[in-house]
């Protein structure tokens, strides 16, 4: 029977449109340490003495000559937990989502983490999801039942088409709070522009510092649109910009203060990526110019680092 709800179609396209980049990922990484990616990944692993000799694989040390110890599913699957940051900056470049070919930094976000559902699916893997903003958040339990998956991606399309006007976030506090709420390790993926001040940005690192203290493993998929807010390519012709979050208003004249401005932004990202060097929360840069290949990479390092 035709499903004609336009709500559940609108998440099923979601799928579908992850589904097809994640295909696509993974017939051009050829040979990589990746290849044979599927559902019997990290079915076994190397015996170290004092493992119990019952888990040893004997049919496999009578092929290979070397000792490995089979992997139980509970040992394998993991939980993974995919945080989007709501601020209004996210919805940045704003004449853009789901819709059309090209996304703003909210619609990368939601088609990222679909995507990387359509790979915790197949490895059985359990997801949870975390959006929030200042006054609200969405909170689930990580699970991997089918029913969950679908309910999930329609909360995504929800987050992608939502009213993006003065939302601001206390991220800082979010993460903090989810560190004390999961119930054993998690993987947990961040996404976030993280255009805050300093002192913010600070609090936001001691958060993740204690999501590290407690086990879990953090990748920072650090979202930002490249040509615009890195590279401030908005021409010379005088443009009036408007704060997404405040709603001020500010007149610039590009040329004049682009060298100034890349200057700054170089310094605000190298802080970033050294910040996560020292407390070893795996940093991606998610310029939302250059697709997706770095997103599913990291991840793909970050589940094999993680069993």
């Amino acid at each position: 029977m035709l499903n004609n709800n336009p709500q559940i179609n609108q998440f099923q396209h979601l799928e579908l449109r992850a589904q097809q980049i994640v295909e696509g990922f993974m017939s051009g990484l050829h040979k990589s340490p990746f290849h044979g990616y599927s559902a019997e990944f990290a079915e076994h692993k190397m015996y170290h003495p004092g493992t119990a000799t019952r888990f040893i694989d004997w049919k496999l040390y009578a092929r290979t000559e070397k000792l490995y110890t089979k992997r139980f599913e509970e040992e394998t699957n993991m939980r993974c937990y995919l945080v989007l940051d709501q601020s209004s900056s996210m919805y940045y470049p704003q004449d853009r989502d789901l819709k059309g070919s090209e996304l703003n930094k909210m619609g990368f976000s939601v088609l990222a983490s679909a995507a990387i559902m359509h790979l915790l699916k197949h490895q059985r893997d359990a997801v949870g999801l975390s959006v929030y903003h200042q006054t609200q958040k969405l909170q689930t339990q990580a699970k991997s039942s089918e029913r969950h998956h679908q309910f999930i991606l329609g909360k995504l399309q929800e987050v992608a088409q939502a009213n993006s006007t003065s939302l601001k976030t206390d991220t800082a506090a979010h993460l903090s709070n989810l560190a004390q709420q999961l119930p054993r390790r998690s993987m947990v993926i961040v996404f976030s522009d993280l255009l805050m001040n300093t002192e913010q940005r600070e609090e936001i690192f001691e958060a993740m510092r204690h999501l590290k203290y407690r086990n879990h493993a953090v990748v920072l998929m650090h979202t930002f649109d490249g040509e615009t807010e890195r590279e401030f390519s908005f021409g010379s012709a005088p443009r009036r910009f408007r704060d997404l979050e405040t709603g001020l208003d500010l007149p610039v004249f590009p040329r004049q203060v682009r060298a100034a401005y890349t200057a700054k932004m170089d310094e605000y990202f190298q802080g970033i990526k050294l910040t996560c060097a020292q407390h070893k929360i795996q940093y991606v840069s998610a310029d939302i110019q250059k697709g997706f290949n770095a997103i599913f990479t990291a991840f793909l390092v970050a589940r094999q680092k993680f069993v």
